[in-house]
């Protein structure tokens, strides 16, 4: 698809030493953390500012050319797989933090910068950016936005798209728009930045980022409990938030997570029980340690059979080490790991986990279950080898249930992983054809050639709904 003459263009536009067509520059981006796609580009392109950016864009549009914005490849829906091939424009040159303004408590970055880069960049002035994917330590900000990443803070403190002010991006056609600010309010027209947070890079390019920022909490408190039934664990996720405590994390994690993570991590979690908790509360120390105690009553109301408050700060921060391990950890058990996010609202958790090990038992295969139990979001993981076809498709038939129970709770199929191409057959059964329709006809405004990220969010045909018509 990429003539010569169309990448000498390419060459003048960004030097030689950044556009790559080798088999093996080619391969390398020809997937991302999704275990199930894979599709090699035409080359990868890496410009160094949002000018070139705009002239990639311009000749890419002309020629009809897909382009796959990309960070870090970390995404878990098969999003930045370039499945119709064309250009990876890759973002390792835009990777810097342009300015922090402590006034209006805002920091501008570029696409490429690391989360936890920036996270710690913040922190070392005695601010904070609260959103903290699992992924953080190499995930960048950019692909943050283009998924509207959650992460454990996500109870409290939202996610990405809460603490995005302002973005430049490069359409299709290569204009530069510019949205938002660093005002605290704003309400000129559309809403053009949340329009494109979440939009998993097939409306336009983003090139620079205006973030809000928060005063860094002044302490924090953590705590695990443990249970030896597994619906008292999700029970305890509706009792803490219907007293009225927000915590700043709210983990839940099943037996078989926490047997893999512990293996992994070798900090002395208990595998006996049958699922844990792990509880974060920060702000001011009278505020926290009230907090804690009635977070810990409540617990042992629910039948906890042991709650254990982190003696250090290096106790707390390795249990919080230990939860983001868990994809990491379930990976290491067979080929193939598939993780989802269904997520139901918060009242519904210990439903949605039940049903969760109803299917997995009733399709025998095997899902461990984690995640953010606070905010409902939770992960089932399926351990499997995509090498063995008639129990990929028990997996696949186990996961379109999931999602289906899910909606029928009043949840999503996707609280923070996106649609990318994995879950673009179920999105109708969410949004209904009209819902679909709309989202088309946005995308066909912005993108008539429909060369940002071509074959994701919109699947050529939805799957159908027949598994739950229970009595």
């Amino acid at each position: 698809m990429i003539s010569n003459s169309l990448k000498q263009k390419l060459i003048s536009i960004v030097g030689p030493e950044n556009v790559e067509d080798s088999q093996s520059a080619r391969l390398v981006f020809s997937y991302d953390a999704t275990p199930l796609y894979q599709s090699m580009p035409d080359c990868v392109v890496a410009p160094r500012n949002t000018e070139e950016v705009a002239e990639i864009v311009k000749l890419c549009n002309e020629h009809k050319i897909p382009i796959v914005p990309r960070g870090s490849g970390t995404n878990l829906s098969g999003g930045t797989s370039p499945v119709n091939g064309g250009i990876v424009l890759h973002f390792r040159h835009m990777n810097r933090i342009l300015e922090l303004d402590e006034e209006n408590l805002t920091v501008t970055v570029q696409p490429g910068v690391i989360t936890q880069h920036l996270i710690e960049f913040v922190e070392r002035k005695g601010l904070f950016y609260p959103p903290d994917p699992s992924s953080m330590k190499i995930s960048t900000i950019g692909g943050n936005i283009s998924e509207n990443s959650g992460g454990l803070r996500g109870l409290k403190y939202g996610v990405t798209k809460d603490y995005v002010l302002g973005l430049e991006v490069v359409l299709a056609n290569g204009g530069i728009i510019r949205t938002g600010g660093k005002l605290a309010k704003d309400v000129a027209g559309y809403d053009l930045t949340k329009l494109i947070v979440g939009s998993e890079g097939t409306l336009g390019i983003v090139t620079e980022a205006t973030l809000k920022l928060l005063p860094k909490p002044k302490t924090k408190k953590t705590l695990l409990a443990l249970y030896d039934d597994i619906d008292r664990a999700a029970e305890t996720v509706s009792k803490i938030i219907a007293s009225r405590i927000i915590p700043a994390t709210l983990e839940f994690l099943d037996q078989p997570t926490l047997k893999a993570v512990e293996d992994f991590a070798k900090i002395g979690l208990p595998t006996d029980a049958k699922a844990v908790l792990l509880i974060e509360q920060d702000g001011d120390a009278e505020t926290v340690q009230k907090d804690m105690e009635k977070i810990e009553n409540i617990c042992y109301e629910q039948h906890a059979i042991s709650v254990q408050t982190a003696k250090s700060e290096q106790e707390a921060h390795a249990l919080s080490a230990a939860r983001r391990s868990a994809l990491s950890a379930l990976a290491r058990l067979k080929p193939t790991t598939i993780l989802e996010d269904a997520t139901v609202p918060r009242s519904q958790v210990a439903a949605m986990v039940k049903a969760i090990n109803e299917i997995a038992k009733k399709y025998d295969v095997t899902i461990a279950t984690f995640g953010h139990a606070g905010d409902g979001n939770l992960h089932p993981t399926c351990t499997t080898d995509i090498r063995d076809k008639e129990e990929m498709e028990r997996v696949e038939k186990a996961f379109a249930e999931i999602f289906e129970k899910a909606i029928e709770l009043g949840g999503t199929i996707t609280g923070e992983h996106g649609v990318g191409q994995m879950k673009a057959p179920y999105l109708e059964w969410q949004l209904g054809e009209e819902g679909i329709r709309v989202m088309k006809q946005i995308k066909q405004a912005l993108d008539p050639n429909n060369i940002l990220n071509p074959g994701k969010i919109f699947a050529k045909e939805t799957r159908k709904r027949v598994i739950l018509h229970r009595s």
